[in-house]
């Protein structure tokens, strides 16, 4: 359910702005899209996990507040977050 060091480290990579960027929104919805992805697969499977579905709920509001922050910063970049991993608003 949890992402590995490697494919963490290259959502990073493909993400930052500039080198060594770990906590702009950018990375972090990158990040937590992947999370979310990953257990939502997980949900698929095991359909009576409610306690990964709760956790699941959190981190899409988590995403869902990061990217309000974003849209509030700078319109253009939250449009770019939006087309690059695929997110309908």
């Amino acid at each position: 359910m949890s992402i590995s060091a490697e494919r963490k480290a290259a959502l990073i990579k493909e993400n930052a702005r500039k080198d060594g960027d770990t906590g702009s929104p950018e990375v972090q919805v990158a990040v937590l899209s992947e999370r979310i992805k990953n257990l939502t697969e997980h949900l698929n499977t095991h359909k009576k996990d409610v306690h990964s579905r709760r956790g699941l709920l959190v981190l899409v509001g988590q995403r869902r507040r990061l990217l309000d922050y974003l849209k509030g910063k700078d319109q253009a970049r939250y449009e770019a977050v939006l087309e690059r991993h695929g997110l309908r608003r």
